[in-house]
């Protein structure tokens, strides 16, 4: 393509991800100083440091999202629980994430589905996290317009999540839909190798839902390396599974299916992680550069 990218989408990045052991205000500053993002996505910000956050964002005219996996992954919480109590204190845990992603002027918030149990528990499973994203979308609709996203994970190789196939998690999206218009789907390239499926088949068959995407790669050919599963490592690795031709497999999905466009500006977000000694600015111009050359070959 000819065009500019930045007139067919909005480029964000997950903060904590590209930035996993730099100051949070440092950070955040940082992509906000970058003209090439517009849109960042941030977790949970400790209170002391919250009010210069706000002043960063505020000034940033950045599209922000806030990242409500770490809220259900950090304290092993499962909005698909078989056990009552279980499953109220992980939509508590993400009701109070609501709370906190309206005070940063967030757009979005993002969860996922708990682990998945035995084969012949999952259509209940399926029912529960139905009923548990439904009380999330109507906290977060009482509030104000927060859009509420399930990023659908792989169930084999690393986080073992009940959602899972692209298929099953539009059954999931098309119960709660009925409901709260609020609520879509997020499709990350990093987890369709892990979940066996190209990128032309999961967003199509998402696309009804398709509310947020993320790029990225990992590892699968080495059991050994120390970023073997979903662990979001740069393009480009020999024992990585993305890398620019699939960045171009990806984006031409989403051109065919209405999600990037001339006009719009949907987000497409990096969600990359440096290996242990790599620089975060080095990993951050890697997915530029990789984005920027898939776009060129579309």
């Amino acid at each position: 393509m000819k065009d500019n990218l930045h007139s067919y989408m909005k480029v964000g990045i997950v903060q904590l991800m590209a930035y996993p052991e730099t100051d949070t205000v440092e950070s955040i500053r940082k992509i906000a100083e970058d003209e090439f993002f517009g849109a960042i996505e941030i977790s949970t910000v400790p209170e002391d440091i919250r009010d210069e956050v706000m002043q960063i964002l505020g000034a940033s005219h950045l599209v922000i999202g806030y990242v409500g996996q770490p809220l259900l992954l950090n304290n092993k919480l499962d909005l698909n629980s078989l056990v009552p109590q279980q499953r109220e204190a992980a939509i508590t845990a993400i009701k109070g994430g609501i709370d906190e992603a309206y005070l940063l002027g967030a757009k979005q918030l993002a969860v996922l589905s708990g682990p998945t149990p035995a084969r012949e528990k999952r259509d209940q499973a399926k029912e529960l996290l139905a009923d548990s994203l439904s009380q999330i979308c109507s906290y977060a609709q009482s509030k104000g317009d927060l859009g509420i996203t399930m990023e659908i994970f792989d169930r084999e190789y690393d986080k073992k999540c009940l959602i899972g196939p692209t298929e099953e998690a539009v059954e999931v999206a098309r119960e709660v839909k009925r409901q709260y218009a609020n609520f879509g789907l997020m499709i990350d390239l990093s987890h369709l190798p892990l979940l066996k499926e190209t990128p032309a088949y999961a967003v199509k068959t998402a696309k009804d839902y398709l509310t947020h995407v993320h790029i990225g790669s990992c590892i699968l050919k080495d059991k050994s390396h120390p970023a073997y599963g979903d662990k979001h490592p740069p393009f480009g690795m020999a024992v990585g599974e993305n890398d620019v031709d699939e960045v171009r497999l990806f984006l031409k999905a989403l051109m065919e299916n209405g999600y990037i466009g001339d006009g719009k500006q949907n987000v497409v977000a990096f969600e990359v992680k440096p290996l242990a000694g790599q620089s975060p600015e080095v990993v951050v111009a890697n997915a530029k550069r990789t984005l920027m050359e898939a776009w060129a070959r579309l």
